[in-house]
């Protein structure tokens, strides 16, 4: 995996680099050699070095296409969480219109203690940077095996876990990927708020509308959903 204190813009600098032979000719392809420009994918944002505003520190956690670091706000010094998601595994005109959904569902969803708060989303030729409350208390997941839970915790998960699909739903949006793994506490103390996270697979819906798709974590999936039924929402 490398050394996680590199900032994503140097990963996906050194990932773009490997694709080159290493040779001083230019390549011969229907550019003549010229480098395609960078793809876009959050027009209404500009393009900007995220590092110019943020210091990127030590690597918090990774998934198909993105990884989330330590994020520093250079002017406040205040601790956030910075997911970044290379351009480079952004291969397919789908893939680009996941992340712009992805964001504009995170910005679109109200301000709640019980979903991580997007601060901003920013771009730069590397990589979609999503800046976001940094919750510091791990995840529900893992504490379960840690600590076990009690019957008065569980009644508070419960009630966090229905609160953001009431709201989710209360809003148009399905998160798609509700699991253990994917609530963070704010914070270590036992009484923490719990908070949604990766609204990677999140999709706006409309009253009505039937979904067919198999989407979401395998062992967390509803049965219809598994066997690719018609669910309507």
């Amino acid at each position: 995996m490398g050394n996680c204190c590199r900032s994503p813009a140097a990963v996906a600098r050194e990932d773009v680099k490997s694709n080159y032979s290493g040779h001083d000719h230019p390549r011969k392809d229907s550019t003549n050699g010229k480098k395609s420009a960078p793809i876009r994918v959050l027009t209404d944002v500009p393009k900007e070095n995220i590092e110019d505003r943020y210091l990127l520190d030590r690597e918090l956690g990774r998934g198909e296409f993105g990884v989330t670091y330590l994020c520093i706000e250079r002017t406040t010094r205040d601790l956030l969480a910075c997911k970044s998601i290379s351009k480079r595994k952004l291969r397919t005109a789908v893939d680009i219109e996941d992340v712009k959904r992805e964001v504009a569902i995170m910005k679109h969803l109200p301000k709640s203690s019980s979903i991580v708060t997007l601060k901003e989303a920013c771009e730069d030729d590397a990589a979609v940077h999503l800046v976001m409350e940094l919750c510091e208390g791990g995840e529900l997941f893992d504490r379960i095996v840690a600590r076990g839970i009690t019957r008065s915790s569980c009644r508070g998960v419960t009630k966090t876990i229905v609160e953001v699909v009431q709201l989710c739903h209360k809003h148009g949006v399905i998160h798609r990927d509700l699991k253990p793994e994917n609530f963070l506490f704010a914070n270590k103390k036992e009484n923490s708020p719990l908070k949604a996270i990766d609204f990677g697979l999140s999709i706006f819906f409309k009253p009505g509308e039937k979904f067919s798709e198999i989407v979401g974590s395998p062992y967390y999936m509803a049965p219809e959903v598994l066997k690719g039924a018609m669910v309507q929402k």
